[in-house]
Protein backbone atom coordinates (compact mmCIF):
# COMPACT_ATOMS: atom_id res chain seq x y z
CA UNK A 1 0.00 0.00 0.00
CA UNK A 2 1.09 3.18 -0.98
CA UNK A 3 1.78 6.35 1.65
CA UNK A 4 -0.67 8.94 1.09
CA UNK A 5 0.98 11.90 -0.46
CA UNK A 6 0.32 15.52 -1.03
CA UNK A 7 1.34 18.10 -3.83
CA UNK A 8 3.77 20.27 -3.12
CA UNK A 9 5.44 23.32 -4.97
CA UNK A 10 9.27 24.49 -4.66
CA UNK A 11 10.97 27.08 -6.29
CA UNK A 12 14.49 25.30 -7.76
CA UNK A 13 17.51 26.62 -9.69
CA UNK A 14 17.21 26.33 -13.15
CA UNK A 15 20.64 24.29 -13.28
CA UNK A 16 19.12 21.92 -10.57
CA UNK A 17 15.81 21.47 -12.88
CA UNK A 18 18.12 20.96 -15.88
CA UNK A 19 20.17 18.04 -13.58
CA UNK A 20 17.03 16.66 -13.34
CA UNK A 21 15.90 15.90 -16.56
CA UNK A 22 19.44 14.78 -17.46
CA UNK A 23 19.05 11.71 -14.81
CA UNK A 24 15.04 11.09 -15.70
CA UNK A 25 16.44 11.40 -19.88
CA UNK A 26 19.35 8.85 -18.29
CA UNK A 27 16.17 6.13 -17.01
CA UNK A 28 18.29 6.45 -13.56
CA UNK A 29 15.29 6.99 -11.29
CA UNK A 30 11.40 6.05 -12.28
CA UNK A 31 10.32 9.79 -11.65
CA UNK A 32 11.19 13.10 -10.52
CA UNK A 33 8.91 12.82 -7.26
CA UNK A 34 10.89 9.15 -6.94
CA UNK A 35 14.30 11.31 -6.93
CA UNK A 36 12.98 14.15 -5.25
CA UNK A 37 11.57 12.09 -2.24
CA UNK A 38 14.51 10.33 -2.02
CA UNK A 39 17.11 13.02 -2.25
CA UNK A 40 14.79 14.73 0.67
CA UNK A 41 14.36 11.74 2.80
CA UNK A 42 18.44 11.17 2.28
CA UNK A 43 19.27 15.19 3.51
CA UNK A 44 16.62 14.05 6.64
CA UNK A 45 18.75 11.48 7.72
CA UNK A 46 21.60 13.51 7.53
CA UNK A 47 20.12 16.68 9.64
CA UNK A 48 18.97 14.27 12.40
CA UNK A 49 22.19 12.37 12.71
CA UNK A 50 23.82 16.22 12.26
CA UNK A 51 21.77 16.85 15.43
CA UNK A 52 22.33 13.87 17.26
CA UNK A 53 26.16 14.69 16.92
CA UNK A 54 25.59 18.17 18.16
CA UNK A 55 23.86 16.64 21.11
CA UNK A 56 26.68 14.39 21.86
CA UNK A 57 28.98 16.52 21.84
CA UNK A 58 27.06 19.07 24.25
CA UNK A 59 26.81 16.39 26.58
CA UNK A 60 30.37 15.14 26.97
CA UNK A 61 30.86 18.91 28.30
CA UNK A 62 28.34 17.82 30.98
CA UNK A 63 30.20 15.80 34.51
CA UNK A 64 27.11 14.19 35.39
CA UNK A 65 26.12 12.74 31.78
CA UNK A 66 29.89 11.69 31.76
CA UNK A 67 29.61 10.15 35.55
CA UNK A 68 26.57 8.17 34.52
CA UNK A 69 27.87 6.65 31.40
CA UNK A 70 30.98 5.81 33.39
CA UNK A 71 28.78 4.11 36.07
CA UNK A 72 26.67 1.96 33.77
CA UNK A 73 30.03 0.98 31.45
CA UNK A 74 31.52 -0.27 35.35
CA UNK A 75 28.06 -1.87 35.92
CA UNK A 76 28.50 -3.74 32.63
CA UNK A 77 32.13 -4.65 32.58
CA UNK A 78 31.89 -7.88 33.61
CA UNK A 79 29.15 -8.59 31.57
CA UNK A 80 30.12 -7.45 28.60
CA UNK A 81 33.63 -9.91 29.17
CA UNK A 82 31.72 -12.80 29.50
CA UNK A 83 29.64 -12.50 26.87
CA UNK A 84 32.83 -11.41 24.09
CA UNK A 85 34.17 -14.66 25.89
CA UNK A 86 31.54 -16.43 24.55
CA UNK A 87 30.89 -15.20 21.00
CA UNK A 88 34.90 -15.88 20.73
Amino acid sequence: MREKTKKATFNLPIDVLAAIDEIMNSGLVRSKNALVEQALVKELKELKRQERKTSWQEAVKDPLFMKDIEEVEADFRYADAETAREIV
